[in-house]
C-alpha cells in the first residue's frame, strides 16, 4: 500500500513540476517525462528545482485557498491573534481562523500542507538520489548540478521544518525530545514507516541546511526565488531559534542579513509588491502574468485593492489592541489604516470597510491579484538576532541590533530603555508587527510556549466562533495526522485527539 506522504508522481512535468498524489493518478500526464529523461541533463535537473519554487506560490490541492506556501502563511497567520477577519466574507480560511483544520483529519486543510510539504520533499529527494549520475559535459552543467543539489536539501529541509511543528509538538530546549515527530523519507520509498521524534527530525534538518550550505556557498543566483547561501543561513537562524540554540541563531542571522541592506519608509509602505527591486526582501516569490493563479494568489486574500469578494467582504485588519501599542511615528503603522478608509486607495463604494484593515501588501491592480510573496526578508534576521542575544546574556549586544532596526522604522525610537523580560517582550512585540501577514504568529506561540489570546481586540466572536483563548496545553496545537495517510500507512500513530 503506497502512503500518502508520496505527493507526486515518478514523472515530471518539466516547465512546472506540478504534484499530485499517487493515490489518485494512476497514468503518466501526456505532457510529464520519464526520470530517465529528467535527469539526463543539467538542465532539466534544474527545471525540476524551478517547478518546485514555482509550487511555493502556485500548486492547489483541493481549493483555490490553497495556493503553496502562500496559501499556509496566510493559515499560520489565521490561527494566531494579530490578522483579524472583520467579516466571514465568503468563507475563505474560515474554518482555520476558528481552529477547525487541525482536529478534522478528514478535512482538505488539514490534508494540505502535509501532502504539499512531502511532495517537495519527494522531489528533493529525487533530485539528491540522481543528481550525482546527471552528465556534466561543461564547466557550467557541473554548476547547474551542484546548485540544483544544494536547493534539493534546503527545499527538504525547509520542508521538514514546516511539518516537525505542524504534525509534532513543540521542540523544548533541553529535553530528549523523544515526542512523535513526522516520518523521515530520505529517499525515494514508499514503503510503510513510523513516525521519526522531533529530535531525530530536527537533527536531519539541520544535517540537510549544513549540507545545502557546503553546496551553495559561493554561489550566485539570478533571481530571488532561488535559494542561496543567504537564505540557507536564513534557515539555519529560523531553526536555531526555534530549538533554543540562541548562539548559532544570532550568530547566523547576523550572516545571513549581510548585504541585505534594511529598506526606507517610502518603500516600506509601497505595498510590499517589489521582491527584486527591494534590498531587504531575500527569498520569495514573483509571480508573472503567464502564471497568475488569479483567485489563488496571496494577493486575492491579503491585499486591499484586489476585485474580489474576498477583498470586499472580508478585507484582513491588524488586531487593535496591537496597533495602540506603537506610536504615530513608526512607519509599520501607515500600512494600517485605523479608519478603515484607506482614502489613498480610492477604493469603489462595493469594498466594505471595518477599522484597522491593511494595505501591507497591494496587487497590481483590481483587475490583476498577483503580489510578491514574502518568504525571508532581513528585518526577520535583525530581530531574531536581537531576541536570540538577548535570551543569551548578551543584552548590551542585542540592543544595538535592536536599536538600528527600530530606528529604521521609527525614526523618533530613542532606543530601548526596558531590561531583562521586559525588553525581551520589546523585541517581540516589534516582531508581531513587522512580520504581520507574513505568517509567523501560530509558530511562534507555539515555540514560545504561549496561550493563544484574541480578547481586548477587534476580533468578531461571531467569526471566530467564540475561539478568543487557546491554552498552551491545548492539543490543538498540533494538526492530527491526516486520515488518508493514516489508511495509507498502517505504521503511522495519530496524535492525541
Amino acid at each position: 500500500m503506497k502512503n500518502l506522504f508520496i505527493g507526486a508522481l515518478s514523472v515530471f512535468t518539466i516547465a512546472t513540476v506540478n504534484s499530485c498524489s499517487s493515490d489518485y493518478f494512476d497514468t503518466n500526464p501526456t505532457d510529464a517525462v520519464s526520470d530517465a529523461e529528467a535527469f539526463s541533463t543539467a538542465d532539466n535537473v534544474m527545471a525540476i528545482v524551478n517547478g518546485m519554487i514555482r509550487n511555493m506560490y502556485y500548486r492547489q490541492n483541493s481549493n483555490q485557498g490553497q495556493a503553496g506556501q502562500s496559501g499556509i502563511m496566510i493559515m499560520m497567520d489565521a490561527l494566531g491573534e494579530d490578522l483579524v477577519f472583520p467579516s466571514t466574507g465568503n468563507g475563505w480560511y474560515l474554518s482555520t481562523v476558528r481552529w477547525q483544520d487541525q482536529i478534522n483529519e478528514n478535512g482538505a486543510n488539514d490534508l494540505f500542507p502535509y501532502q504539499f510539504y512531502y511532495a517537495l520533499i519527494r522531489n528533493a529527494n529525487l533530485i539528491i538520489q540522481n543528481a550525482p549520475r546527471v552528465p556534466a559535459n561543461t564547466t557550467s552543467d557541473a554548476l547547474t548540478i551542484k546548485k540544483a543539489t544544494g536547493e534539493a536539501y534546503a527545499f527538504r529541509a525547509f520542508s521538514y521544518y514546516m511539518l516537525v511543528q505542524l504534525y509534532g509538538k513543540r521542540y523544548v530546549a533541553g529535553s530528549t525530545n523523544s515526542q512523535n515527530g513526522v516520518p523521515l523519507r530520505l529517499t525515494v520509498d514508499e514503503a510503510p514507516m513510523k513516525r521519526n521524534t522531533v529530535e531525530e527530525v530536527y537533527t536531519q534538518i539541520n544535517q540537510d541546511l549544513d549540507t545545502s550550505l557546503t553546496y551553495l556557498k559561493g554561489t550566485s543566483r539570478a533571481v530571488k526565488s532561488h535559494f542561496n547561501e543567504s537564505v540557507v543561513r536564513g534557515l539555519i537562524a529560523r531553526v536555531a531559534l526555534t530549538q533554543g540554540n540562541y548562539t548559532l541563531a544570532a550568530e547566523q542571522a547576523k550572516k545571513a542579513r549581510t548585504g541585505f541592506a534594511l529598506m526606507s519608509n517610502t518603500a516600506y509602505t509601497s505595498g510590499f509588491n517589489t521582491l527584486e527591486g527591494n534590498a531587504e526582501w531575500m527569498w520569495g516569490s514573483t509571480i508573472i502574468s503567464e502564471q497568475t493563479d488569479y483567485f489563488g494568489n496571496f494577493g486575492a486574500y491579503m491585499s486591499r485593492n484586489y476585485n474580489s469578494t474576498n477583498i470586499r467582504k472580508a478585507p484582513k485588519a491588524i488586531n487593535s489592541a496591537l496597533y495602540a501599542k506603537f506610536p504615530a511615528t513608526d512607519i509599520r503603522t501607515k500600512n494600517f489604516d485605523p479608519t478603515g478608509e484607506h482614502t489613498s486607495l480610492g477604493l469603489p463604494k462595493t469594498y466594505s470597510k471595518f477599522p484597522y484593515t491593511s494595505q501591507k501588501f497591494l496587487a497590481v491592480s483590481q483587475s490583476d491579484s498577483r503580489c510578491d510573496v514574502p518568504f525571508m526578508r532581513s528585518a526577520e534576521m535583525y530581530l531574531i538576532e536581537a531576541e536570540a542575544l538577548a535570551k543569551s546574556g548578551k543584552e548590551t549586544e542585542s540592543k544595538k541590533v535592536f536599536n538600528e532596526f527600530a530606528k529604521n522604522r521609527n525614526p523618533s525610537y530613542a532606543g530601548a530603555t526596558t531590561t531583562g523580560d521586559a525588553y525581551i517582550s520589546e523585541i517581540l512585540l516589534s516582531r508581531r508587527l513587522e512580520l504581520w501577514g507574513e505568517g509567523f504568529r501560530f509558530l511562534d506561540l507555539k515555540r514560545l510556549n504561549a496561550d493563544l489570546d484574541r480578547t481586548g481586540a477587534n476580533h468578531n466572536s461571531t467569526v471566530v466562533n467564540n475561539v478568543m483563548t487557546v491554552s498552551n496545553t491545548d492539543k490543538r496545537w498540533e494538526y492530527l495526522i491526516p486520515r488518508k495517510e493514516i489508511n495509507a500507512n498502517p505504521l503511522i500513530e495519530q496524535n492525541p485527539l
